[in-house]
């Protein structure tokens, strides 16, 4: 067979301008990428050679020309049959520039969530969540329009030397501080302050997430309030966060919110270490350094659905990185035939991932015990 035969092979069909392809990403022992219309919200996987033929669909080369770069690419020729399968399933899903929307579920039956989607919470009293602004993207641009430069090397690079330094002297003292925290819970008033500070800082954390994503092309979908009563925090979803241009910018925008909180407590350690306080909000400070770095490390587990986790997900590559390496480690352990069909790259990213966790959980049960070992004893 030619690479298109007949009509088709002239045709350069090209996906709507709003059609997101993600990055090769581990899907247990399959390789998979991401394909999601952002237009509305639904998204699916495809595989290599799936995506190959689906990513070079740009209006510019003709099925002939995509043709021959698959056979060069899989030693095999696609003949009309394929096409027409592939251009009717991606034209159904109203991914083809020129192709109809996706007609709505009929009315009386309520439509089905994409695979991708959250349905939506009902809210009450004890919990649920409400949109605090109409247009998140917009409202994220104007503060990246305003705070963008922090972003800059020239500024960042600054700034991280002096969480490094902050965190040196967090761990140096950290005695001094645990005993801090201790003694703020006398204090009610100072108490109820502490807790307000580390508030907005979650909430700057979760704006710190939206504000790197813009930076980085990606679309903030939602900032809102989220209640599980008696907590209360903000929240910011990035919406296309897995499409992001590369892995370092997606990296970046998982760790943003734990660097922020850090960068939050940064005043408060100069204070804390050089300005003549009482001594009441001396220690104040320093329960709030204490627990402030705690929350922020805390995010950096690498455990779903926290920071450290989506940040542990782009290093392997993978998506569903927790459930996909306690699948193959459980092959592994029976010596099934199974574990070996992996692809070398899983054999490799499952293990370390779950050997880093439990030495991560291991080291933070072990600051724990030795807190509540110094506190006993001080």
């Amino acid at each position: 067979m030619s690479a298109a035969p007949g009509a088709l092979a002239a045709y350069r069909p090209a996906l709507r301008p709003r059609v997101l392809l993600s990055d090769p990403l581990l899907d247990g022992a399959a390789t998979v990428h991401l394909i999601k219309d952002a237009g509305t919200g639904n998204s699916f996987k495809v595989g290599p050679k799936e995506h190959f033929l689906i990513a070079r669909l740009d209006g510019e080369r003709s099925l002939a020309e995509i043709g021959e770069a698959y056979a060069g690419e899989y030693g095999r020729r696609l003949g009309d049959a394929h096409w027409q399968r592939l251009l009717a399933l991606l034209g159904a899903k109203g991914l083809l520039a020129g192709a109809p929307e996706p007609k709505p579920a009929p009315t009386s039956a309520p439509p089905k969530p994409a695979p991708s989607s959250v349905p939506p919470e009902k809210r009450t009293l004890l919990r649920g969540s409400l949109p605090l602004v109409a247009d998140a993207d917009a409202t994220t641009a104007r503060l990246h329009r305003v705070f963008g430069f922090l972003l800059a090397p020239a500024v960042m690079v600054p700034l991280l030397a002096l969480v490094l330094a902050m965190e040196a002297v967090v761990v140096a003292r950290s005695g001094e501080l645990l005993l801090a925290v201790r003694g703020l819970m006398t204090h009610p008033v100072l108490l109820t302050s502490t807790a307000v500070l580390l508030w907005v800082s979650t909430a700057l954390h979760e704006l710190a997430h939206g504000v790197v994503a813009r930076h980085h092309g990606g679309r903030v979908a939602e900032i809102g309030l989220r209640w599980r009563l008696p907590a209360v925090i903000m929240y910011c979803t990035v919406d296309d966060y897995l499409y992001l241009g590369t892995r370092r910018h997606r990296i970046a925008t998982a760790a943003a919110g734990a660097v922020m909180n850090l960068v939050f407590l940064l005043p408060f350690c100069a204070l804390w270490l050089f300005a003549p306080l009482d001594d009441a909000t001396h220690e104040a400070f320093a329960a709030l350094l204490f627990l402030g770095s705690v929350q922020a490390f805390t995010m950096l587990v690498p455990l779903p659905p926290l920071d450290g986790y989506k940040i542990a997900c782009q290093l392997a590559g993978a998506t569903g990185l927790a459930a996909s390496a306690g699948g193959y480690l459980r092959l592994a352990l029976r010596r099934s035939p199974e574990a070996a069909a992996y692809p070398r790259r899983a054999r490799i990213a499952y293990p370390l991932y779950a050997v880093a966790t439990v030495l991560v959980l291991a080291a933070a049960v072990a600051a724990a015990v030795a807190g509540v070992h110094h506190l006993l004893t001080a």
